[in-house]
C-alpha cells in the first residue's frame, strides 16, 4: 500500500477551511438578519398597541387571522429565500409577528409592573437563546433526530392551543407554556447546531427558524410572567 495515500492530502485543508468559513459565513449572516428583524418585530408591536388593531377581534378570530397570516408569509420567504426578495419577505414576516404581539403585550401593560415583566421576558429570552447557541458551538453529537420528535410536540401543543380557546382551562393553559417554552428552547438549540454542522446552508432560512423559536419562547415566558408575576394593585 502506497503510504501517501495515508497523509492528508494538501488540498484537504483548503476544503476543510473553506467549508468552515462558509458555515461561520452563514452563522453570521443569521445572526445578523435575526437582529434586523427585531426592528419590524417592535415596529408592528408598537403599530398593534398603540391603534389597538386587534384588541376588538374575539380570541377565535384573532386565531385563524394568525394561522393564515403567519403560515402564508412564511411560504412566500422559503418560496423567496435564494433572492434578496427573502430578506424583505422575512422583514414583513417579523412585522406581521409583531402586531400579532401586541394584543399579549397590551394585556400585559396593563399590569402595574407590565413593563418590568417584558423586559424580564425579553432578558430572559435573550439568556436562553445565548446558552442555547453556545452548547450548539460545545454540543458534538447529531441532534438532528430529535427534531421529528420535536415537530411532533410543537403540532401537539398547537392543536391543545386551539382546543383551548374554546375549552378555556387554566390548568391546560400553564401545561401548554411550560411545554411551548421547553419544545421550543430545545428547536433552539437545534437549528442553531444545524446551521453551526453545516446542515443549514441558506442564513434566510435559518433566520425564520430561529426568529420563531426566539417568538414562542418570548410570548410563553412572558404570558407565565403575567400569570405568577403580574401586580393590578
Amino acid at each position: 500500500m502506497n503510504d501517501q495515500s495515508l497523509r492528508p492530502q494538501s488540498g484537504d485543508f483548503g476544503y476543510g477551511s473553506s467549508l468552515a468559513a462558509d458555515r461561520q459565513r452563514v452563522l453570521r449572516n443569521t445572526y445578523a438578519l435575526l437582529a434586523l428583524s427585531l426592528i419590524p418585530t417592535v415596529l408592528g408591536a408598537w403599530v398593534g398597541v398603540s391603534t389597538g388593531l386587534l384588541a376588538t377581534m374575539g380570541a377565535g378570530a384573532s386565531a385563524i387571522l394568525f394561522f393564515v397570516g403567519a403560515f402564508g408569509l412564511m411560504f412566500v420567504v422559503e418560496k423567496t429565500k435564494n433572492s434578496s426578495t427573502g430578506v424583505y419577505a422575512l422583514l414583513g414576516f417579523t412585522f406581521f409577528m409583531g402586531l400579532m404581539l401586541s394584543r399579549l403585550l397590551a394585556s400585559i401593560l396593563g399590569f402595574k409592573n407590565g413593563g418590568t415583566l417584558i423586559m424580564t421576558a425579553f432578558g430572559g429570552t435573550a439568556g436562553i437563546f445565548f446558552a442555547m447557541a453556545t452548547l450548539a458551538t460545545v454540543v458534538k453529537r447529531d441532534l438532528s433526530g430529535l427534531t421529528k420528535f420535536l415537530f411532533v410536540g410543537a403540532v401537539i401543543a398547537m392543536i391543545a392551543g386551539v382546543a383551548n380557546i374554546f375549552l378555556q382551562s387554566t390548568g391546560v393553559h400553564l401545561a401548554l407554556l411550560v411545554a411551548v417554552l421547553g419544545i421550543f428552547s430545545a428547536f433552539m438549540l437545534v437549528d442553531v447546531k444545524r446551521v453551526v454542522d453545516g446542515g443549514e446552508t441558506n442564513y434566510i432560512s435559518a433566520t425564520l427558524a430561529i426568529y420563531l423559536d426566539l417568538y414562542n419562547v418570548f410570548t410563553a415566558l412572558l404570558q407565565l410572567l403575567g400569570i405568577f408575576g403580574g401586580d393590578r394593585d
